[in-house]
């Protein structure tokens, strides 16, 4: 029967998608939207799956010529419309135009059927690539591209966010390169490759929630003691940075002023920190840096990046900070070194502006 044939082939990505569909049920963590989008791509997936089983089914049918044409078409447009999907559903503040490359393509498939411009089946039942047939993997190839380049500038430069964007890059790069390899029957995998990405992604961003802070996306309080525990013989340094007058702002202009200088800085610290420095927001305004296996220099050189980008802005912060050069210094002390340095330029500063600290 054939819908047996079609669940028995399927079987894997009919349980991923499943168990997809399922956990986006009762998730708190994403916006109603995000969980709209990836409720469509999990549809999209299951109707492409659907596709690609029947125009295989076709294969040996030459009577069905004309409907292999137009599934052949419908998955060759399906995927560049997947990968954007993709890109609308994961990455922030995306608009509907990231589909238009994917529907122009869409349209030279189709307009393939009778021209044979980018595919054709021939008098053996044997699908033929025309003059533009590799162009389906070239779109499919740039928004992959485009995919890893956006998550990179997203991310916050976290180590552990390095994670799935190598996990998408390897698995989008044999999306495009398996046909090459194993030819046309790469397709009936395709359908899984993408859906067992897409829910490892949402997996890994689900577990990573509990570790970021939702207002700035930085690392949280709870991350922060866990990772001083992990090797903190490798902890160079602790760097203390105080927001200053967020209390003024949150009297005076309310606190979605005050989430908005809060988001504002954070972003300041994303871009200057670098390799081997991870930023956490332990509490309203607190923020601390922790440095594993730098030099002092690179310490003072960070804390001068972070008052040059903070300056930058109408806001200001307090910086202070605490080096072992062994990392043999316990933490504690690291910590209330680092904010005693801190709270005295914060103090300093409040001093010079003649302004009561707050």
């Amino acid at each position: 029967m054939v819908v047996t044939e079609y669940v028995v082939d399927n079987w894997a990505l009919l349980l991923v998608l499943l168990g997809f569909a399922t956990s986006l049920i009762s998730t708190v963590f994403l916006e109603k939207k995000t969980v709209m989008r990836m409720y469509a791509l999990i549809a999209e997936v299951m109707i492409l799956s659907i596709v690609v089983f029947i125009e295989f089914y076709l294969v040996d049918k030459s009577e069905y010529r004309l409907l292999r044409s137009f599934l052949i078409a419908i998955r060759y447009s399906a995927t560049p419309f997947l990968v954007a999907q993709i890109i609308f559903t994961i990455i922030k503040r995306q608009r509907w135009y990231i589909f238009i490359p994917a529907l122009i393509l869409a349209i030279i498939d189709f307009v393939s059927i009778p021209t044979g411009i980018v595919f054709r089946i021939d008098e053996t039942d044997t699908m033929v690539r025309g003059p533009l047939g590799l162009l389906p993997y070239i779109v499919v190839g740039i928004y992959c591209v485009l995919l890893v380049v956006l998550m990179i500038h997203n991310s916050s430069k976290q180590k552990i966010e390095r994670v799935p964007i190598i996990y998408f890059c390897f698995a989008f790069f044999a999306g495009i390169v398996m046909p090459f390899i194993i030819g046309k029957e790469y397709a009936q995998l395709f359908c899984t490759t993408i859906g067992i990405s897409v829910f490892v992604y949402y997996v890994f961003m689900i577990l990573q929630v509990t570790k970021k802070d939702p207002l700035t996306g930085l690392l949280n309080r709870q991350a922060f003691y866990a990772d001083i525990a992990d090797n903190p013989q490798e902890i160079s340094a602790l760097i203390s940075i105080d927001m200053n007058g967020l209390k003024t702002i949150n009297d005076n202009e309310g606190h979605a002023a005050g989430d908005l200088a809060i988001t504002t800085i954070a972003d300041c610290f994303i871009r200057a920190v670098k390799r081997k420095h991870y930023v956490y927001r332990v509490g309203g305004d607190e923020f601390v840096v922790v440095c594993r296996k730098v030099s002092e220099d690179d310490v003072i050189e960070l804390t001068k990046r972070v008052h040059e980008q903070v300056g930058a802005t109408k806001y200001s912060c307090s910086v202070g900070y605490s080096y072992s050069a062994d990392g043999k210094k316990p933490i504690d002390q690291l910590l209330s070194e680092s904010d005693a340095k801190m709270y005295n330029e914060k103090q300093q500063y409040y001093k010079e502006n003649k302004k009561e600290a707050r």
